[in-house]
């Protein structure tokens, strides 16, 4: 089982950065909603918190409070910046965890992705999730999927 102590600083500062930065991605995709997101986005970590045990790797980021990225992008580069956080990440997880531990991480990415969208109903929107959020869902479903 692989943990933080498997990555360097610099290392483990960007797989705790993934989750949050598809959060943030969703999140800045459409207007409005977002205490709901980041309340959303706080849950998604504390249910992780309630499954302690499945996951050296995933305990030790569930245990971490969702940490954003810093860096100061225009609101026109979040999605490609959150987006090559995440595949940063994703790599890391790939190279130094257990197959089943990256595909965990990348369930808990989708995740809290997912939970962030369905946390404000969308007027006109399919499922609770608009259109915009939808297409970011999906380029973070391609971004997950193409690391393996």
């Amino acid at each position: 089982m692989s943990g933080k102590a498997d990555f360097d600083e610099q290392e483990w500062d960007a797989v705790l950065e993934g989750p949050t930065s598809a959060g943030v991605i969703v999140m800045s995709a459409a207007r409005g909603g977002t205490f709901r997101e980041a309340f959303a986005m706080a849950k998604v970590y504390a249910e992780a918190r309630q499954e302690h045990g499945e996951s050296e790797l995933l305990d030790a980021i569930a245990a971490h409070r969702p940490e954003i990225d810093r860096t100061r992008v225009g609101r026109d580069k979040v999605e490609q910046h959150g987006l090559e956080r995440i595949r940063e990440a994703v790599a890391l997880v790939d190279q130094k965890a257990s197959a089943d531990e990256a595909a965990a991480y990348r369930r808990f990415v989708s995740s809290v992705a997912r939970r962030v969208a369905e946390a404000k109903e969308e007027k006109g929107s399919q499922g609770g999730v608009a259109e915009g959020e939808q297409r970011v869902l999906d380029e973070i479903d391609s971004v997950l999927s193409s690391s393996i």
